[in-house]
């Protein structure tokens, strides 16, 4: 299966740069696999498609504000340091930028001296092991310093980070949004518990590779990036309870997705547990546990469409993008919603 099979054209003005005032005012494109249908609504509009009895899947991660610029100590070149991945007692694994300047030994000093970064060593993918030293309580000297990790295609400058936060963020660890929580409103959430909609949550920590380009020429040749993810066992037990009772589980977004599939791989019905998870759902793989899905519009020829695809099919998620090119919906981090049912 080629990578490019999963490409669309997509006119840049569709990028979505700015959230709207309203999270839940986003557009909402429903699909319906098994009719082929496609409905065109507004994600206020989505408990009409949940029924008392289905079980919503949320992802409780937290972005940190991982983004740190500085300046190497002896030549004073600016350096962007994107952090990834905790390794413990103050090492971090990071993307860094130039990467040729900072070899194992270099020193970057952040916000005049209060936050200084050594190399330690590089890993794979040109990664570095960064060993950092401070006074204070690293929490507090990273939300002064560090900026939120907006990705590429997002050129405008946020005017509040915690719109890059779900309403539900809880625990710290992720170097991107899961975007398709982003929709949702505390009232939202809160209507679909009365209607008697269960609600259990995970984390899945999101890292930059979910947004990397697939640089193999066939799907079955890319590897992918591993993610911490905890399953408690009060989530697992009301997923468990709604599958017994014939109840739906509706995934919101990529992240929970794979955290389910992955737990799912353990054996059914699920069980509390936690690790790391660098699976792969593309065409071919069928869902052991996941019904419905709540996702933005990804990227053309990324590992989120290939999923989305693996949960209808090809052609008609790419007929779905295809649509909403031409209604114009808005793409990617900040931009509208979908939802397979």
């Amino acid at each position: 299966m080629n990578v490019s099979d999963f490409y669309y054209d997509l006119p840049e003005e569709l990028i979505a740069q700015d959230p709207l005032l309203m999270r839940s005012d986003s557009r909402l494109m429903v699909l319906n696999r098994k009719e082929h249908t496609i409905e065109h609504r507004h994600f206020r509009d989505l408990e009409e498609y949940l029924r008392p009895g289905d079980c919503l899947v949320i992802n409780e991660t937290r972005v940190i504000p991982a983004r740190l610029l500085g300046v190497k100590k002896d030549t004073g070149a600016a350096i962007e340091v994107l952090l990834l991945r905790n390794r413990g007692n103050d090492v971090w694994e990071a993307l860094v930028r130039p990467g040729k300047k900072l070899r194992p030994g270099a020193e970057v000093s952040f916000g005049d001296g209060l936050l200084t970064g050594t190399i330690e060593d590089i890993v794979s993918g040109g990664n570095r092991l960064i060993r950092f030293s401070y006074q204070g309580i690293w929490e507090e000297l990273l939300d002064r310093l560090g900026e939120m990790p907006l990705p590429p295609y997002i050129t405008h400058k946020l005017a509040d980070r915690e719109r890059y936060q779900t309403v539900y963020a809880k625990n710290a660890g992720s170097a991107a949004a899961p975007t398709a929580g982003l929709h949702f409103t505390e009232e939202l959430l809160a209507s679909l518990e009365e209607k008697g909609v269960r609600i259990a949550r995970l984390t899945l920590h999101v890292g930059l590779g979910t947004f990397r380009p697939v640089k193999a020429e066939t799907v079955e040749e890319h590897e992918m990036h591993s993610e911490y993810y905890e399953l408690p066992q009060e989530a697992a037990d009301l997923i468990n309870q709604t599958k017994a009772e014939g109840g739906r589980v509706i995934s919101v977004g990529t992240t929970s997705t794979r955290t389910l599939e992955t737990v799912a791989g353990q054996g059914l019905p699920l069980k509390a547990t936690s690790g790391w998870t660098n699976i792969f759902i593309y065409p071919g793989y069928t869902c052991r546990v996941v019904d419905a899905l709540i996702t933005t519009f990804h990227l053309p020829e990324s590992t989120l469409i290939m999923l989305v695809s693996a949960f209808y099919d090809r052609e008609h998620v790419l007929e779905a993008y295809r649509t909403a090119v031409e209604e114009r919906y808005r793409f990617f981090s900040f931009g509208d919603a979908m939802l397979l049912l």
